[in-house]
């Protein structure tokens, strides 16, 4: 992937630990050619040492997506760092465990508004947040795990990443008279500190290894982070508001 996203500036957000595919797509980024700069959340001590590892140390910003105030000023603290974005990944997701684990007709509204919040209407407002830094046009890429189905246990984060992929098309469509595309990655499952939050989440690792045609690893987020990457880089000039499986192929078999 040498050199394919020379000049680039990508805003990541995401990175919690070396596992998490936001790691993986930073790190392949440096090394494809582009400059990153991260974002973190709560534990930010930790995100910054996490950095460390990457092949270049990257600067880490503080962004609570929910937070008005941190949105509003994102894009001064890229601007201390970078003098615009070429691409930006949303690699955000959060839900109460009362949405999660087989308590959909019980869940509150507060935890579901929770959940869409901080997963699915982010990846607007994130967007909106980095709009003035890509006046040169750029992509939009969001982390889903493919919502056109119902999974057992999967509840509310279900729902939320339906919104998700809504939006990412909606983002698409208003996003175009700027140059800007917005696409996301369906993911197969991984053991990232996201899944471990996920009640019978070794349901999913059964399935996915068992019959995913072209087989499928947990514990490699790279070629889900390669997807990432070509959807950043120039190689995809006229794809927007579409869903990119990288699964091993399991979402194209019959149930």
């Amino acid at each position: 992937m040498s050199g394919l996203l020379a000049g680039k500036r990508l805003l990541v957000t995401g990175v919690i630990t070396d596992a998490s595919i936001a790691f993986s797509v930073a790190k392949l980024a440096q090394e494809a050619g582009a400059t990153v700069v991260l974002t973190g959340f709560g534990r930010l001590s930790l995100v910054e040492r996490i950095a460390k590892r990457l092949p270049q140390p990257a600067p880490v910003i503080e962004l609570d997506v929910t937070n008005q105030e941190h949105l509003d000023g994102l894009a001064a603290k890229v601007r201390e760092h970078v003098d615009g974005l070429d691409g930006v990944v949303h690699s955000i997701g959060f839900a109460p465990q009362s949405a999660l684990g087989g308590t959909f007709l019980e869940t509150p509204w507060e935890d579901v508004a929770q959940a869409v919040h901080v997963s699915t209407f982010s990846y607007k407002s994130l967007a909106v947040a980095c709009l003035p830094l890509m006046d040169q046009g750029g992509s939009i890429v969001g982390m889903t795990f493919d919502a056109t189905k119902a999974y057992p246990l999967y509840d509310w984060m279900g729902v939320a990443k339906a919104g998700l992929e809504s939006a990412s098309r909606y983002l698409a469509m208003y996003l175009g008279k700027h140059g800007i595309r917005s696409n996301v990655v369906a993911a197969g499952p991984l053991r990232t500190m996201a899944a471990k939050s996920i009640p019978g989440f070794s349901n999913f690792e059964d399935a996915y290894s068992q019959h995913a045609p072209l087989g499928w690893d947990l514990n490699d987020p790279e070629p889900t982070a390669r997807a990432v990457c070509a959807l950043l880089s120039d190689w995809f000039p006229a794809t927007t508001g579409e869903m990119v499986h990288v699964d091993g192929g399991y979402h194209s078999r019959a149930a």
